[in-house]
């Protein structure tokens, strides 16, 4: 994978933001820069405090290249092979990309990339995730990091709860400030994620916070419904810390290296997929991590006062115009490529949901009807997990303003069908760098449909279908 902007043309614009002036490539009259910091880099004890305003660089700072990603680990083999991530160590990653059709324009819609993850894994710099097609259709489109695992979500005594969320507001705040310089209109922002990401739209949609930041905002396959308590959040800290050997507060964690508190962190991430026991990890963390998350926001009375439908049902966000949706077959991708779905019981499938506290209803309806085990289970998750919550955030919510789609297009790929995070690619516009998630021959004609109305939302607030009702791609 290319980690540079590369094309035939000599052109390297250069712009002003906060920090200092930079210098982008533009290419195929598509101008992108990459790797701006937004915030001075989270080391040592500042990687459990909140964003620091960025330091500023002396002379032309080159953006020609991508930055270095939050510390992760990689996916599991299984998973993988199918979707694609990147790992760059570095200090300095709190940064975003910006690619634009002219940053001498003015006026042009903005919309702001928050990948997905599970809250541990992910960055900016994942060939798909690339805007140049965005920008091709006239939008600015940028791409955030943001810290993740314990020191963006760990609940930690001596810390600031939610870094993560509160490194998202700080990149929104950027985005305020320097997106003008860019060619677009600081007024006509719209945020959009997926799966984790979507959920830290669900969050900054909810969060006083972030009033004034965004107009608009997309969820893909991600809801409302999930934040931790903070007791439980942090029983999750004291095994990361016992494992590593050290107090369960700033001063243990932060002595750590990064590399020392990711092995803890995956270790204790292990225990929970293994053994999600609520008297271990605490109810809402298991209920709501549904074993495949140990860290995701917490409610704080802060950044996030409630769970994210509590307030929108409410009337936070009640001027934002949303669209939201779910993959209809979301849990294959976690279940069928790992083997899962294909050793599970009648009785291991009621006991997945039964330990987490969620009902079986919907899969004792599937099993009626005849699905295997491992399918009805998978069908069940998708309700409960991604389905139900995306209906639920919409119900919560004027009709008038929110507008709802599934994706259906199969994936052939490890017979994943209409899995997590198939639609990404197609969103994006970037089927040729996904046949490992797509398949080798997918239906371009379903790119050209959700990105067409990923722009339109964009620009004018209407994808192209009416509000309150829910649109099928594929």
């Amino acid at each position: 994978m290319s980690q540079n902007v590369a094309g035939t043309s000599s052109d390297r614009p250069t712009v002003h933001v906060t920090g200092g002036e930079i210098r982008g490539v533009a290419t195929d009259g598509v101008a992108a820069f990459l790797g701006i910091p937004y915030a001075a880099p989270p080391v040592g004890r500042a990687a459990f405090e909140a964003p620091a305003p960025v330091v500023p660089w002396d002379g032309v700072r080159e953006a020609d290249g991508y930055g270095p990603t939050a510390p992760q680990v990689s996916y599991p083999e299984q998973i993988a092979a199918i979707l694609d991530n990147v790992i760059e160590p570095g200090e300095d990653y709190l940064n975003l990309n910006v690619w634009t059709p002219d940053p001498g324009a003015s006026g042009l819609p903005v919309m702001v990339w928050i990948h997905g993850g599970a809250f541990s894994r992910g960055s900016n710099r994942i060939a798909i995730y690339a805007g140049d097609t965005f920008a091709r259709d006239g939008v600015v489109l940028v791409g955030i990091n943001y810290r993740l695992g314990a020191p963006g979500f760990g609940a930690i005594d001596g810390a600031p709860e939610n870094r993560g969320l509160l490194d998202q507001l700080a990149a929104l705040e950027w985005v305020q400030r320097n997106i003008a310089a860019f060619g677009g209109d600081p007024k006509q922002v719209t945020i959009f994620g997926e799966s984790a990401g979507a959920m830290s739209v669900a969050c900054l949609l909810s969060s006083p916070r972030a009033e004034g930041l965004f107009r608009r905002a997309i969820m893909q396959s991600g809801g409302g419904g999930t934040a931790a308590d903070p007791a439980d959040a942090r029983r999750v800290t004291a095994r990361i810390a016992e494992i590593a050997g050290v107090t369960a507060d700033v001063d243990g964690l932060a002595g750590l290296s990064a590399q020392e508190l990711l092995n803890a962190q995956t270790q204790a991430a292990l225990e929970l997929t293994l053994n999600p026991d609520p008297a271990i990890w605490g109810r809402t963390v298991v209920g709501q991590g549904m074993g495949i998350m140990g860290h995701f926001p917490v409610l704080d009375g802060d950044v996030l006062p409630e769970r994210p439908v509590e307030s929108i049902a409410a009337g936070a966000g009640r001027g934002i115009g949303l669209l939201a949706g779910w993959n209809a077959d979301e849990f294959r991708f976690f279940l069928v490529p790992t083997g899962v779905a294909a050793m599970t019981t009648d009785d291991v499938a009621r006991g997945v949901l039964q330990r987490s506290g969620l009902d079986t209803a919907d899969l004792d309806a599937q099993l009626a009807a005849g699905a295997s085990p491992g399918d009805a289970l998978c069908a069940a998750l998708t309700e409960i997990a991604f389905a139900g919550p995306t209906r639920a955030i919409g119900d919560a919510r004027p009709e008038s303003s929110t507008h709802l789609y599934r994706f259906d297009y199969s994936s052939p790929v490890a017979d994943i069908r209409a899995g997590h995070a198939v639609e990404i690619p197609f969103v994006f516009d970037h089927l040729e760098q996904a046949a490992a998630l797509t398949g080798p021959d997918p239906d371009q004609a379903v790119a050209d449909q959700m990105h067409a109305a990923w722009v339109r939302f964009a620009a004018t607030g209407d994808p192209g279908w009416a509000a309150g009702t829910v649109h099928h791609f594929g």
